[in-house]
């Protein structure tokens, strides 16, 4: 019998319903990777934080359409496992979701944003795909979260982050 979420020819759906990437790869097992991997390999977060736009660095990326939106939106395990996708990425920057949305993990930070917050690195355009992600596929609230802490963390290190990626950032949800 097949899985009742998965959506015919929908790549992202297939995957997050627990199917592989076109290098073979789970949602579970990219999840599960440390901190280090998950910096080095560049073609799973077109996976993780698909998008409507094509990635001009992995033209094997899948890409969201409104079959996509809409299987998202009527199943909250593929929102849950969106969701967890989103805290497996929090921690490696060095941020943590809590009640009052996303903010800095003071034990994490220091040592993680070095890898990322400086200015023109890659991870600032993960980061721009992980929110559109978030609020094209029915978790806008937990987009919006990660978009005001990034924006104080932006504000906060101007230095770091430069104005073309704030502003991005600023406009983008």
């Amino acid at each position: 019998m097949s899985d009742p979420r998965r959506t015919a020819g929908d790549a992202v759906v297939d995957f997050y319903s627990g199917g592989r990437d076109v290098s073979g790869r789970t949602l579970g097992g990219i999840l599960a990777w440390d901190d280090q991997r998950l910096e080095a390999v560049h073609d799973y977060i077109q996976w993780l934080f698909p998008t409507r736009q094509p990635s001009g660095v992995n033209p094997f990326a899948p890409l969201v359409t409104d079959a996509t939106v809409a299987a998202f939106d009527r199943d909250p395990a593929l929102r849950a496992r969106l969701r967890e996708a989103f805290e497996r990425m929090l921690v490696f920057y060095g941020l943590t979701r809590g009640t009052n949305g996303v903010a800095i993990d003071p034990s994490r930070f220091p040592a993680r944003s070095r890898v990322w917050l400086n200015p023109g690195n890659h991870n600032h355009l993960r980061l721009t795909r992980i929110m559109e992600s978030l609020a094209t596929l029915g978790l806008r609230e937990e987009g919006l979260a990660l978009q005001r802490c990034l924006l104080d963390v932006a504000a906060a290190h101007a230095d770091l982050v430069t104005p073309r990626t704030a502003g991005f950032w600023r406009r983008l949800l």
